[in-house]
C-alpha cells in the first residue's frame, strides 16, 4: 500500500492536493467568489455599472499576469512569484472586507486578477514539475478540477456566513481568514527542499505555426473568453432578476462549481478518443444552450440546468483549448501560449463592458445573454471551417 505523506513535498498526493488549495484560493477566493457574492453587494452599495468594470479590470489583471508567467523559465523563480501571487490574493481579499472606497475597489481587483494568474498558471506549472508520474495528464485533470472545488468551496463558506447573520463584508473577511490559513500549506508543499538547477530553452519566434487553422484556434478561443465570464460575472444574478427565481441564483452558483469538479476529467477523456476539434465544438454549443436558458424561460429546473451547463464547459474549454495549442506548438510553446491566452484573455476584458452598457440600456440580461451566444456560436463555426483546413489536426 502506497503511504501518503500530506506535509512530504515530494508526495503526489500531497502536490496535487496543494495545487487544488491554490486553485481555490488563486481563482475562487480572489476571483469566483465575487460573482457569488454580487446579488448581496448590488443590495446593498455596489452598482451594476461599476460591478462590470470592476470584472474587467480583474481580467485585466489576469490578462497581465497569464503574459508575465509565459516568460517565466526558471522553476525557482516560478516558486518565487507563485508565493507573491497566492499573498495578493489574500490581501486583496481584505481589501473588500474593510473598506468601499472604489479606487480601493479597483486597485484590488486588478492586483487580484494579477495573483489568480500567478496561482493558476505558475501554480500548475510548479505541480506539473514535481508531479512523480510517468504520465502527468490524468493527474493534471485531477489538479484542474479545482477550479470547480474553488467555486464549491467558496460558495459554501459565503452560505455559512450570510446563513449565520453574516454580511458580504463579513463573507470577505471570512474568506481572507480562510485563504491565509490554507495557503500557506500550498506555499509550502510547492516549493522545492533546495535550489533546483535547470538548464533554461530559448526558443525563437517561429512564425511557420501560425497556420490558417492556429488563427482560427486564436480567434475561437477569443469567443470562449466572452462565453466564459458573462455568466462568470453575473449568473446569480441573471437567476434572481427572473419573475418567481429570485434566491436561485446562489444554488445555481453552487452547481456551477459542482458540474465543473469532474468536466475536465470527462471532457478531456472524449477529446482523447474523438478529437479535440470535435468535442470542442459540441462542448461550446453546450454552453451556449446553457447562456440562452435565462433569457427565454424562467423554469427553475431549466435555469438550474443552464448552472451545470456552464460549469460543465468552461474549465473543461480552458482545458481542452490549451492542450490542443500545446500539440500544434510542439518544442516551441510559449509564444503560441501566450497568443491564445492573450485572446482568451481579451474576450474576458471586453465581455464585461458590453454586457453592462447592453443591461443598462435594455433594462434586463437577455441582449447581453444573445449577444454572447451570438460570439460563441461564431467560434463554432470558425472551427466547424478549419476541420476542413489542411493544417487543421486529424
Amino acid at each position: 500500500m502506497t503511504n501518503i505523506n500530506l506535509l512530504d513535498r515530494n508526495n503526489n498526493a500531497a502536490i496535487l492536493l496543494a495545487g487544488i488549495i491554490a486553485l481555490i484560493v488563486g481563482v475562487g477566493v480572489a476571483r469566483f467568489v465575487f460573482t457569488s457574492l454580487l446579488p448581496f453587494m448590488l443590495d446593498d452599495f455596489l452598482e451594476l455599472t461599476f460591478a462590470g468594470v470592476l470584472a474587467s479590470v480583474n481580467y485585466v489583471g489576469y490578462l497581465l499576469g497569464s503574459i508575465f508567467s509565459m516568460f517565466l523559465k526558471d522553476i525557482n523563480t516560478k516558486v518565487k512569484y507563485f508565493r507573491f501571487g497566492m499573498v495578493l490574493c489574500v490581501v486583496t481579499t481584505l481589501i473588500l472586507g474593510i473598506t468601499t472606497n472604489e479606487i480601493l475597489w479597483l486597485i484590488s481587483r486588478i492586483i487580484a486578477g494579477f495573483g489568480a494568474a500567478m496561482a493558476l498558471i505558475v501554480g500548475s506549472a510548479i505541480v506539473m514539475t514535481k508531479l512523480n508520474f510517468e504520465d502527468k495528464t490524468k493527474a493534471m485533470g485531477i489538479h484542474f478540477s479545482g477550479i470547480g472545488f474553488s467555486i464549491f468551496v467558496t460558495d459554501l463558506i459565503n452560505r455559512a456566513v450570510l446563513s449565520n447573520g453574516g454580511t458580504w463584508e463579513d463573507s470577505w473577511l471570512a474568506l481572507t481568514l480562510f485563504g491565509a490559513i490554507v495557503a500557506v500549506y500550498s506555499i509550502y508543499i510547492l516549493s522545492f527542499d533546495k535550489e533546483v538547477k535547470q538548464n533554461v530553452v530559448k526558443h525563437k519566434i517561429d512564425k511557420s505555426l501560425f497556420s490558417a487553422f492556429v488563427i482560427i484556434l486564436i480567434l475561437a478561443y477569443f469567443t470562449e473568453g466572452v462565453g466564459m465570464v458573462v455568466q462568470a460575472t453575473f449568473l446569480p444574478d441573471i437567476i434572481n432578476s427572473l419573475e418567481g427565481l429570485d434566491g436561485y441564483g446562489g444554488y445555481t452558483w453552487t452547481l456551477v462549481g459542482l458540474a465543473g469538479i469532474p468536466s475536465c476529467i470527462i471532457w478531456m477523456r472524449l477529446a482523447h478518443k474523438y478529437g479535440s476539434v470535435n468535442i470542442i465544438i459540441i462542448t461550446m454549443l453546450l454552453q451556449v444552450v446553457g447562456i440562452l436558458i435565462p433569457a427565454f424561460t424562467n423554469n427553475v429546473y431549466l435555469n438550474l440546468f443552464s448552472g451545470i451547463l456552464y460549469g460543465g464547459t468552461f474549465v473543461a474549454l480552458v482545458a481542452l483549448f490549451m492542450s490542443l495549442g500545446g500539440r500544434l506548438a510542439g518544442s516551441n510553446p510559449v509564444i503560441l501560449m501566450g497568443a491564445v491566452t492573450t485572446a482568451y484573455g481579451i474576450g474576458q476584458v471586453v465581455a464585461p463592458l458590453y454586457s453592462v452598457a447592453l443591461i443598462e440600456y435594455f433594462g434586463n440580461y437577455d441582449y447581453a445573454l444573445f449577444l454572447t451566444a451570438l460570439i460563441v456560436s461564431s467560434g463554432v463555426v470558425l472551427l466547424f471551417f478549419g476541420k476542413k483546413l489542411s493544417s487543421a489536426p486529424k
